[in-house]
């Protein structure tokens, strides 16, 4: 039996939250631990990697105090970048707006993250699993042994299905349209359009979703489906969606004709928003393990930074007496609380209209670009919630 080691805070999870949440600690002076499962970080991917630039983010989580990692990562992390953004209803109609983005390559801007983590002080664990959480001890074993590790404060940044989350009963309800599954393929020699993001709707492609085709550059792709399980057809799973996407759908299949798939990503998403507690009074979950997600898009990476940002923050603060740690539950509540809340109902909104692809072709043509742009970010101005309500209620 190996000796238990102490630390100020462990987090499970070396993803976007856990990394900044580790980086924001440590740097406060906390003794910090972050343990990851994977062997290598960012290999096997969970999702893709679609940021949008600074002034877009500012505008998606306006109250939020953004991470310096967020905003000054190198361009190395960068596949591509992208102008624009296209929606392709179900019967073939098409429009977009302009938005600024790159497309990361996670592998290069996970390792970014820890590294960050690691230069402020953070000591690293990877190849190792959680066996179990006993109080206030995580117990592991991995490649380098069985260990026993003891915390002040533990974060749980280790995704939908997170251990530490369940251990505490910080955990949502159960909703089968609450959670997604992601299924992307890499993709080389193919010829997409490098300067746009394209989704594309349907539910004979993507029930209860959208596929998307995210350029990396030259002649290489992203391409995926993000889809809901309740919706799928007798025998059919995520990865048949997206093969049919990319062979059949009649604009979709003439550009990925001939690519060659080179890498596979899944993982799961939850769109349905956060627990009702994501803090006791020893531990906080950030991330997918919060719902830190914008429903709408299914985008995490910025929500995910911004609640590990404040759960290392708030473990500093308690660790030095200035608070305790259910403090994290307002903090990252009143920062993005709002805007990952109304995601959630206007998503609902749209889950309805995707049940049909007449109506989601006819919601593609009436809605503005901007009205896009707003649905995506997961607001819900009048003007917009309007629109989806005739469109529900089948109002001219």
């Amino acid at each position: 039996m190996s000796q238990t080691e102490e630390y100020d805070v462990v987090i499970v999870g070396a993803g976007p939250a856990g990394a900044t949440a580790a980086a924001y600690a440590a740097q406060s002076g906390a003794s910090v631990l972050l343990i990851d499962k994977k062997k290598d970080i960012g290999v096997p991917l969970q999702c893709g990697g679609f940021l949008t630039h600074e002034d877009t983010l500012r505008d998606l989580v306006p109250s939020a105090e953004l991470p310096y990692q967020l905003l000054e990562y190198p361009k190395s992390c960068v596949h591509t970048s992208t102008n624009f953004q296209r929606f392709i209803a179900p019967d073939g109609y098409s429009k977009g707006f302009e938005v600024e983005a790159d497309a990361l390559d996670r592998r290069k801007f996970d390792r970014y993250l820890v590294k960050k983590a690691a230069d402020a002080g953070a000591e690293i664990l990877i190849g190792t699993n959680v066996t179990e959480i006993n109080n206030q001890t995580v117990i592991t074993d991995g490649i380098f042994g069985r260990n026993d590790y003891n915390c002040k404060v533990l974060i749980g940044a280790d995704g939908p299905n997170s251990l530490v989350g369940k251990s505490r009963d910080l955990v949502r309800e159960h909703d089968p349209m609450g959670v997604g599954t992601a299924f992307e393929y890499e993709l080389s020699g193919v010829d997409v359009d490098k300067d746009a993001v394209e989704m594309y709707f349907g539910k004979k492609y993507v029930p209860g979703g959208y596929a998307w085709i995210i350029s990396q550059g030259e002649d290489n792709a992203n391409i995926g489906v993000g889809v809901r399980e309740a919706l799928f057809d007798e025998n059919m799973c995520a990865r048949d969606y997206l093969n049919r996407f990319m062979h059949v759908h009649p604009q979709a299949s003439e550009k990925l004709e001939g690519g060659t798939i080179i890498s596979v990503v899944a993982g799961l998403v939850p769109v349905g928003g956060a627990p009702s507690k994501t803090a006791t009074k020893n531990t906080l979950i950030a991330g997918d393990a919060a719902g830190h997600i914008i429903a709408t898009n299914g985008g995490g990476i910025a929500t995910a930074m911004v609640g590990g940002k404040l759960a290392g923050e708030t473990a500093a603060d308690y660790l030095s007496g200035k608070c305790n740690l259910e403090a994290y539950e307002k903090r990252w509540r009143e920062q993005m609380g709002l805007e990952i809340k109304t995601a959630v109902y206007a998503r609902k909104l749209m889950d309805n209209l995707m049940k049909s692809d007449a109506l989601m072709s006819k919601a593609i043509k009436v809605i503005s670009p901007e009205q896009m742009k707003d649905i995506q970010c997961g607001k819900l101005p009048t003007s917009v919630k309007k629109a989806l309500l005739k469109l529900n209620f089948g109002l001219n």
